[in-house]
């Protein structure tokens, strides 16, 4: 899901270290959303005591979707619960499972994801019934198989 993620944000309009980013903030969003978003402290509410929410102003939409934004050093990135997605946590939990053979999985990625139009990448239903399910358990084993053989 990363992986396709990030090709999506890229392909929408997103500088690669922000797709990047977004990809590992999708990744770990849905996967709390599978297990109830028990624990930790989510992403708040904004508010502070006395003060107006700022909630809106630390959003950031693409497409329907919404996550919690920063900027560092004059990047933007995506943070959940207090934590950022840096490129660093990218390349340590996504591009170093891929071995030798992340190019190409990317590659490959990117030219899947702008197979679709702008509506279907804009829409997380969509993206998801028309691009992730479709191929994911075929594209996680051809890129498994290609790091394992790679090394």
């Amino acid at each position: 899901m990363t992986l396709l993620q990030a090709a999506r944000a890229y392909v929408l309009g997103l500088p690669l270290e922000s797709a990047n980013s977004w990809g590992l903030n999708r990744a770990i969003f849905i996967a709390a959303a599978k297990r109830g978003f028990k624990g930790g402290s989510g992403g708040g509410t904004g508010k502070e005591p006395g003060r107006k929410s700022s909630k809106a102003a630390r959003e950031y939409h693409l497409g329907d979707d919404v996550a919690f934004k920063v900027e560092k050093d004059g990047v933007l990135l995506f943070t959940i619960g207090g934590k950022v997605q840096t490129n660093e946590a990218f390349e340590r939990q996504v591009k170093a499972r891929f071995g030798g053979t992340f190019r190409l999985a990317w590659k490959e990625a990117l030219a899947y994801v702008k197979a679709f139009d702008r509506d279907t990448l804009l829409s997380s239903q969509q993206f998801y019934r028309e691009v992730y399910r479709p191929r994911r358990d075929e594209l996680a084993a051809r890129w498994t198989e290609a790091s394992q053989t790679k090394d």
